[in-house]
């Protein structure tokens, strides 16, 4: 996802520091190169040694420790940042920041930079309160700083309250939507994601094995890149995507309902969800007890949303996903046709490192115009942003229609 983004990262004192070493993780994990810069108070919680290790790069803790013979370290480092991310960050570091001192490493690499900068603050919750720690921060956050909001929680300080740095997940989240082009921005993106449920009786049901992982991944990039996300979604155990508006749905016509509630302020619709196609005849308001050695079950249609979509005299742009287990391209070419989509989603769910239940996924993209596009194996969160890339390429000229 970040592959070859270079990140400088910025750790300074306190208890919080452990979790720098996770974000550190996460960033190498996906692709980045990060340089990182440590202040001595950040030292006294954990060693240089571990951010080198993880990083493979030496860290920088020293003003004047050159780089290389004609390299000034602070101008090197801030050259070189694609971001600049302080996580920690103190309120002593943010008002330094804040107020133009620079008398660190850190300090002056920060004000040299012409990257974007995100600021992950965590502090005592009185310390976070104080009107002096806030009068910088909105400062900062006026002169185009980003902020990762610290949590509220239980403080090793011992107090509680707001000031807890907040998860390296989340940090890492913010890091990502800070470099995404922000091409989505003024758009309203609806996301569908995960199974439905068909209740048979009070304790069982018809569903299927999607994990909702494509579609939260959609709605992820799809925030990050800027727009404003509905994420219509069946049960699942995921995370909601940090900024993303969440609609918790059931059932095929719990779906329908929330989706039809919400079309029309949406520029692009994507239904990555596993609807069930068919739900019991009858819901049995009690138990069915085991008696007969064989039950037989009457299913019904639901209703097609995704054509129901299509059909609409004016509807956002409109992507749909087909997964099959044969003929993909044929079925898939018949669903786009029949459903009147702008664009479709096939994927082979049959599998074993695609479709339900993994984290990678292949796919094959047609398109209303009659283009194609492969996608071949990669991250659920890779192919996210290679299907928003085609709708995004797409919008303009919708628009001109």
């Amino acid at each position: 996802m970040l592959k070859d983004t270079r990140i400088v990262l910025g750790v300074t004192g306190g208890i919080a520091v452990y979790k720098a070493v996770e974000l550190l993780r996460l960033l190498t994990k996906a692709g980045a190169c990060v340089h990182v810069i440590m202040t001595r108070a950040a030292q006294e919680f954990v060693t240089p040694l571990t951010f080198q290790t993880l990083s493979s790069h030496p860290v920088h803790s020293e003003l004047f420790n050159l780089i290389a013979e004609q390299e000034i370290g602070h101008i090197s480092l801030a050259d070189r940042a694609n971001l600049f991310v302080i996580a920690p960050a103190t309120a002593n570091v943010i008002g330094k920041i804040a107020n133009g001192i620079a008398d660190d490493l850190l300090t002056t690499t920060a004000m040299a930079t012409k990257a974007p900068v995100l600021i992950a603050p965590a502090m005592n919750v009185n310390m976070y309160t104080n009107p002096i720690y806030r009068e910088n921060e909105e400062k900062l956050r006026r002169l185009g700083y980003l902020f990762v909001p610290p949590e509220k929680g239980a403080l090793a300080c011992g107090w509680e309250g707001e000031g807890k740095l907040a998860a390296p997940e989340t940090i890492f989240e913010a890091i990502a939507a800070a470099l995404r082009p922000r091409d989505l921005a003024g758009q309203t993106v609806m996301v569908t994601a995960g199974p439905t449920r068909e209740e048979i009786d009070p304790v069982r049901f018809i569903s299927n094995h999607s994990s909702g992982r494509m579609g939260y991944a959609i709605a992820g990039a799809a925030r990050q890149r800027g727009a404003r996300v509905i994420l219509v979604s069946g049960p699942t155990g995921l995370a909601v995507p940090a900024g993303v508006e969440r609609v918790c749905v059931e059932s095929a016509r719990d779906m329908q309902a929330a989706v039809m509630r919400h079309v029309k302020e949406c520029s692009v619709v994507i239904k990555a969800a596993a609807v069930a196609d068919y739900r019991p005849a009858e819901r049995k308001g009690d138990k069915i007890k085991k008696q007969a050695a064989e039950m037989t079950l009457t299913l019904v249609k639901n209703p097609d949303i995704l054509a129901e979509l299509g059909h609409l005299k004016k509807h956002p742009f409109l992507v749909g996903f087909a997964a099959e287990t044969s003929c993909l391209e044929e079925y898939a070419a018949r669903k786009l046709a029949e459903k009147k989509l702008d664009m479709i989603v096939a994927n082979d769910v049959s599998s074993c490192d695609a479709g339900f239940n993994v984290d990678t996924n292949r796919a094959l993209l047609l398109f209303k115009d009659g283009s194609r596009q492969d996608c071949p194996l990669m991250s659920k969160d890779e192919l996210a942003n290679r299907i928003l890339d085609e709708v995004v390429s797409r919008l303009p000229a919708r628009r001109n229609h």
